[in-house]
Parts: structure tokens; sequence; C-alpha cells
């Protein structure tokens, strides 16, 4: 019996079967599978003019490039008297074999088949009495221009960086990375979008297992749509009971393909301008894709302070909320004193006023991200100083929590990946009620939950807390936090148990 004595009722069946479309491949079936669409074009065409050749033309207007339609296909059949003559079985051997302007040819003998064509953007033509079709491929080919990256910004690095395009996306990939041994595997993914989806990896230097392992999940993938981001992340990564990212993501294809070259294998799908890259750990997500451009000095410093970044926006709101609570004796006493004074007239209690700036702090960012972008920037200004201010001059919160919580934001916009910031931001909460409710033992207690978590997670059979951690025994050689110059870095890192591990001399 189900919640309130009902009986919980059975699931429902999927709503696609296999084969979708069955019966016979004719132009008639697929103007019923297309019934009440208004891009569904089919036209018959004399084949050089003859009167007694016709064969039908068919299309969906929009996903093909009409003057490819009229001069690789339409014109050589309208003009080609030969053709005519030669009968319709030879005929289309001789349109198979290439007679009309097309790159790209194809048989098609299933209307599951056909129909997936016309979707995809190519052109069939189809001889009457005949159950089969020929496929060409005039698609439309239309994207977004190739600009500079948004979110990952490049200094001294390349400008490019990925769109929505798979195809465009495998070129730049290519560009970057011109080797032979690169393998792009393609599979369809959604019953619904039916959305391609390409392995990538280079053979000799990606693990096999890691390769067979992605390939696998893929295949398992069994949904409707597959149109965002999560509906690929959450069926590819080993646990889905974290809030810490699992799979790295990139919109540079120079730190794609470089992750390629140390012996990570990628995921490229179209409509996402994206590339994913697997397996990922703690130490890949506090790596900014411009350290290997900088001096390693450099880079090692700024890796050094994001991860003082990373204790300062996890822990700092936490400790000021045990140290003023049960902790006096751990604060110098004119600076106890300079707290007690700012908050005597205030009303809450230090963990309420914590949380309280925080939830604001996480509505004010929610409402930049999500206005257009002129206005977000003047709701954060509006938020960070107006409201703020005012809410210290009315004694609702005192300014010590104010600069606590500020700088402890601040912090978190140092990682260089956000959906490691949103998994702090998380943990952060957690550590502030636990130290609300027993001071620096929550904060330990809480610390103690957060390290047994993360040492319980892995990514393709890589322990997440790589560098610090040991994976199948071996040691992480090398600096684990800070940066090697690059003419002494010469392994790949052991944790993706590459197939070769020299990368050079």
């Amino acid at each position: 019996m189900g919640f309130f004595g009902r009986r919980p009722r059975p699931d429902p069946p999927h709503p696609r079967k296999e084969p979708r479309f069955d019966g016979p491949l004719t132009a008639e079936a697929l103007a019923q599978v297309f019934t009440n669409c208004v891009d569904f074009n089919c036209r018959s065409i004399l084949v050089g003019g003859n009167e007694a050749f016709r064969v039908q033309l068919l299309y969906l207007a929009g996903m093909v490039r009409m003057e490819r339609v009229s001069d690789y296909v339409l014109r050589p059949l309208a003009q080609d008297k030969a053709l005519a003559a030669m009968g319709e079985a030879v005929a289309w051997e001789q349109m198979r074999a290439g007679t009309l302007y097309s790159l790209t040819v194809q048989e098609r003998t299933t209307l599951d088949e056909a129909v997936a064509d016309l979707v995809e953007g190519n052109c069939l033509l189809i001889f009457p009495g005949k159950e089969r079709a020929l496929s060409f491929n005039v698609g439309t080919e239309e994207k977004r221009g190739i600009g500079e990256p948004e979110n990952e910004v490049s200094v001294k690095g390349p400008k490019d960086s990925f769109v929505e395009n798979l195809r465009t996306n495998t070129s730049l990939v290519r560009r970057h990375l011109r080797t032979a041994d690169l393998r792009i595997e393609e599979q369809v993914v959604g019953r619904q979008s039916l959305t391609p989806v390409d392995l990538v990896w280079v053979e000799g230097i990606a693990d096999p297992k890691t390769v067979d392992a992605l390939r696998q999940r893929l295949e398992d993938i069994d949904i409707d749509a597959l149109l965002a981001t999560g509906n690929l992340e959450e069926y590819i990564v080993d646990r889905l009971d974290t809030a810490f990212p699992m799979v790295m993501y990139t919109e540079r294809p120079d730190r794609f393909c470089y992750g390629l070259s140390e012996g990570r294998v990628g995921a490229l799908l179209e409509g996402i301008p994206l590339g994913y890259l697997a397996p990922g750990v703690i130490g890949d997500f506090l790596r900014a894709p411009q350290d290997r451009s900088e001096n390693w000095m450099v880079a090692s410093a700024l890796t050094v302070l994001r991860w003082l970044c990373l204790l300062g926006t996890l822990y700092l709101p936490a400790v000021y909320v045990a140290m003023v609570n049960f902790h006096h004796e751990m604060i110098p006493t004119r600076l106890a004193l300079s707290i007690m004074a700012a908050r005597r007239d205030v009303p809450f209690s230090a963990l309420f006023e914590t949380l309280l700036l925080l939830i604001a702090f996480e509505v004010l960012q929610e409402a930049g991200l999500r206005l257009p972008q002129s206005i977000g920037q003047t709701v954060s200004i509006l938020g960070g100083l107006v409201v703020g201010s005012a809410a210290v001059e009315a004694k609702l919160i005192s300014p010590a929590v104010l600069v606590v919580v500020a700088v402890a934001g601040i912090a978190g916009y140092t990682m260089p990946s956000q959906d490691l910031s949103a998994a702090l931001r998380l943990w952060r909460f957690l550590l502030c009620l636990l130290a609300g409710a027993m001071g620096l033992f929550g904060v330990v207690t809480g610390t103690v939950l957060l390290m047994g978590h993360l040492a319980g997670l892995e990514s393709f059979g890589a322990a997440y807390l790589t560098p610090f951690a040991a994976n199948a025994g071996d040691q992480v050689e090398g600096h684990t936090v800070l940066r090697q110059p690059l003419p002494a870095d010469k392994l790949r890192p052991a944790h993706l148990n590459p197939a070769n591990r020299r990368k050079q001399k």
C-alpha cells in the first residue's frame, strides 16, 4: 500500500517503442509520419525530362540548405538525359555510386532510418514502387560563430571556445591535437532528442578501462531528451549522493585537449558548448586553465591562495559563530570588546545573524544571475551596499558578521570551478549549524563528516582526494599543490592510469 493507504500506481510504459516507425519505406509512409508538419515537403521530379521516369524528393524546410538541394540534386536529375535513358535499376546504382553532386550518399531500407535522416537535415530520393531511398547530406550547418570563452577567460592562451555544433567542436579538437591517435566515437542518446554524443580519447595514452566505462555509461542512458548538461552528468558519474563535481567541464578546446593528452577521456555533445573530461578529482577543480601559461612560481602561489580561500569560504563563518557563542577566550581582548559593543543592540544570536546573511548572499547571487546583465549588476551593488549598510545601521546585524560573510563569499569566487564553489556553499551552511550547536566540537565533527564523505568518493576509479590520497596503493609523485616547472614535469598523473606515463624526455 502507498501513502495514505493508496495502492501505488504501476510505472507507465516507455513513451517510445523500438523500432519507433514500423512499415514500408515509401513517400506515403513518410508523409503520414510528418502529418501536420508544415515544413515537410515532397516533390515529384522528372529525371532528364522523361515523363515516364519520376522520383520523389523529400526534405524538411529549414533543415536543408535550399541551394544545395537545387544545385547538387535537382539540377543533375533534371538535366541528365543519359541518366533517364538508363532505366530505374541502372540509374539507382549510378546515383548511389556518385552521379549526383553530394559528398555523402547512403542507402536507407527502413522507415526509422529515413525519418532520422530527414530530421538530421538530409534529403531523400525515393523511386516509385521501391521500398528504399537514397539519402543525401544537404544540411544547413547553421551555427554560432567561434568566439572567446566567456567563463574561462584566456589571458595568454588561445581565444577560441566550443560552440553548440558538434562537428565544429571536433574540428577544434583536431586543430589543437593533430595526432592520428585521436579517436572519436559517436553514440546517439535520447529517444526523442536523438542527440549525438562523441566519446574522445587518445589511443595509447588513455586507460582502456576508463574508455570502456564511459562508453558503457553512455550506452546505458535511456531517456527521452538529452538537452541539458545535467542530463549527461548525472548519468555518467559514479555517485549522485554528493554535491561535489565528479567530472570536469570546460569551454576551452586547449584545456580539453590538454586533458586528453594527460590520459583523460572526453565527451562532446550536440547543442552544448562544453567538453567533459573524466576522471575528475578535487585537485583538478582548483587548477585554472591559465596556470600552465603562467610562471611556475606564480602559478604555485595562486594555487596555494585558492586552497587557502577554499578553507576560508568553508570555515570562516562557522569558526566565527563558534568563537562568539562558546569560545570567547579565543578572541583577542580588544577585538572581543569591539564585537560585544557592536552586538549590544542586535536582537539576534550570532548563528541567526550568520545564517541570515548567508541566505541573503545566496539570494543576491541568484538574482544577479537570473536578471539581465545590466540589471543584475545593479541588484548586486544595491544589495551589497545599500541593504547591507542599512541593516547595520538599523542594528539588525553586526558589522563583524557582515565582514565575515563578505570575506567568505569573495573567497568562494576564487574557485575555478563553479560546481565546486556551489558544493562548498552547501557545506558552509552545515558547518555553521554544527558550530552554533556545539562550538568548535561541531566544526570538528563537520570536518570529520566532510573528510569521510570525500574519502569515499571515486571518479572512474580515481580517488577523489587526489593528490592527497593514494590510488591502488600508489602515492602520487611530485608536488601535490605546487606546480612543477614544465621541464621537470616528465610523467602523466598516476591516478589516471595512462597506458604511457612518460610525456617528455
